[in-house]
């Protein structure tokens, strides 16, 4: 069984291809000649997962998943949300982006906010979701420099640091990302 992972990172690819099924081949979307942006319209996280599935689905003919994720900021009504990547701007810098956070949050005493991912599978004419998320809070301050994104700034739930001081293994253990992958691979499980 073949199936479209909606990404050309390389990285992403290979680590889902070992969670998943041996017998369940993974394609990115250069395999398939997908090298156009593919649209990101919806004002959901779930609605942009779901938009780029259909959209493979539609244009390209293949079985595929796709994600999307975001942050959610209690204190910023659930912003940036689906805006995270381009919170501060078009040019999609993560740092930009963190430093637009903290300056809002500035004189917040509410900084609990969550991850969210969710993964939209396109297969056998069924659309199925997979919702993982991680509750936390933001720090006053980057911490570390692993991970991407706002790892610096985001300190999960019941720990004490940030997911940007974490080692992967724990990040994915406790992560929005590893337990929407996780309730992917037991449906895919199913097959």
């Amino acid at each position: 069984m073949e199936i479209v992972f909606g990404t050309n990172n390389l990285n992403k690819i290979k680590e889902v291809q070992a969670l998943i099924p041996p017998h369940i081949k993974l394609l990115s979307l250069k395999d398939i000649g997908c090298l156009e942006d593919i649209p990101e319209t919806q004002n959901t996280i779930a609605g942009n997962a779901i938009q780029k599935a259909k959209y493979i689905k539609a244009n390209y003919g293949y079985d595929c998943f796709t994600d999307d994720t975001g942050l959610e900021v209690k204190a910023l009504n659930g912003a940036p949300g689906v805006y995270s990547a381009r919170y501060a701007g078009m040019q999609r810098n993560a740092n930009d982006n963190m430093e637009k956070v903290l300056e809002e949050l500035v004189n917040a005493t509410n900084r609990n906010a969550q991850f969210k991912t969710v993964i939209a599978l396109h297969l056998n004419n069924r659309l199925e979701t997979f919702t993982g998320i991680c509750e936390g809070e933001i720090t006053k301050e980057k911490l570390g420099d692993k991970g991407f994104g706002y790892d610096p700034i985001f300190k999960p739930k019941d720990q004490k640091i940030t997911f940007a001081e974490m080692d992967l293994s724990l990040k994915n253990s406790i992560g929005h990302r590893g337990k929407a992958i996780s309730l992917f691979v037991n449906y895919l499980n199913t097959f």
